[in-house]
């Protein structure tokens, strides 16, 4: 027996009345509050907050698992088996625990009378924006495994460019972390050495040696600062994310970032931007909705920004490609094209293209970008240890100097 909360509408009161009742599932609470003729409005399962439940809100379903979700729930439909029964062979099958909770959950609403898509869009966390849009799209036109299908193919494009950006950053990542550690060790053990070398000759220590030495007594005696600093900045840093003007500014510096990460970064999100709205544009979803959940699900507050002034024109009659040109965000290439898709009335095939085409440019940029980064980084580490060997042998050399 599990505890759920539950929202109806009372006819002889005329008002919405809220409760908890337990019950076995979900169809079991429906029936019950059918029973003492309520209109149900909506039921969501109490969970214990015990240790287990707090690891838990940090997992997330595997993209690869949601994927192949999508597609054996888009060929069971299409081969004519009931959506119910699709979602219980599904739950038996998944090898993910998460997801499997997940699809019990979906798969509960839906025997409680609700659609698809409503109960897919109580788990978002698990089911984004882009995946519940295209879904209700599908289920009103009455094309829901063709749906489910440019679902699993949007999923999978989303997932080879994050791919492709972790396996740019990866290296550099590590280099610097490694270059870090390296600093730190020296400063630690090998800078105290020569230091006291230095103290007991009694001259006058270059600037250089003195930066060293005076970083190295830093770590020795504020060394819970490294410990505690930079959570506390990651924290910090993740609130000031959080507001307004931070997203907004964080979102402006990515686009900024030299060696041509802020290129790669501003590909990424239009080509993110061009498969979403193509594939929303395909599912029949609404216009006005695909210029919105578009801008959501592009991953940068620039093109959501640009995305407002888009849904404006084409509220006020206008052109989606007309607001484009005008942007800085959007290169002339994606205007003019859209422009065309709009003219002859193939705007998701257009659209398509220019994601087609700026997931191409990503896959080069990344490989540039490597073959850039491995010898700045070699460099980096380098000098980090060349600044600390030519800081602690500089007094010895003035000092030879003095003895010659």
């Amino acid at each position: 027996m599990a505890a759920y909360a539950y929202k109806a509408i009372d006819p002889a009161l005329g008002r919405p009345i809220e409760g908890e009742i337990e019950a076995e599932n979900k169809l079991g609470v429906t029936e019950h509050l059918r029973g003492k003729g309520l209109v149900v409005l909506q039921i969501d399962e109490q969970k214990n907050t015990d240790v287990g439940d707090l690891f838990g809100r940090f997992k997330k379903v595997k993209s690869k698992s949601l994927v192949v979700f999508t597609r054996q729930l888009s060929t069971m439909i299409d081969s004519g088996m009931s959506l119910l029964r699709a979602m219980y062979i599904l739950e038996e099958q998944t090898d993910d625990e998460l997801l499997q909770e997940r699809i019990a959950s979906v798969r509960e609403d839906i025997e409680a009378g609700s659609s698809l898509g409503d109960a897919l869009d109580r788990h978002p966390d698990t089911f984004n924006e882009l995946y519940v849009a295209m879904v209700r799209a599908g289920e009103a036109g009455g094309i829901l495994e063709d749906t489910l299908r440019r679902v699993a193919t949007q999923l999978e494009k989303d997932e080879s460019l994050r791919r492709q950006v972790k396996s740019a950053m990866m290296y550099p990542t590590v280099i610097m972390i490694f270059a870090f550690i390296v600093l730190v060790a020296l400063l630690t053990f090998l800078v105290p050495v020569f230091s006291g070398i230095f103290k007991d000759l009694g001259s006058e220590l270059p600037m250089i040696t003195q930066i060293c030495v005076s970083m190295s007594n830093a770590i020795h005696k504020y060394w819970y600062i490294l410990i505690f600093a930079p959570p506390a900045l990651w924290f910090g840093f993740k609130k000031w994310k959080a507001t307004p003007t931070g997203h907004r500014l964080w979102h402006k510096f990515l686009l900024r970032i030299p060696f041509k990460i802020g290129d790669i970064i501003h590909k990424v999100a239009l080509a993110r931007w061009a498969r979403s709205f193509a594939s929303l544009t395909a599912a029949g979803v609404p216009i006005l909705q695909c210029i919105d959940t578009a801008g959501r699900t592009a991953g940068n507050n620039e093109i959501l920004l640009a995305m407002e002034g888009v849904q404006h024109s084409v509220e006020t009659g206008g052109t989606v490609a007309a607001p484009l040109k005008a942007s800085p965000v959007f290169p002339s290439m994606v205007g003019h094209m859209i422009s065309s898709g709009e003219e002859t009335g193939a705007l998701d095939q257009m659209l398509s293209k220019v994601a087609d085409f700026y997931e191409d440019e990503v896959d080069a940029a990344v490989k540039a970008l490597t073959s850039i980064l491995e010898p700045v980084m070699i460099i980096i580490v380098g000098g980090v240890v060349g600044f600390i060997v030519v800081a602690m042998y500089m007094p010895m050399f003035k000092l030879y100097d003095k003895v010659q």
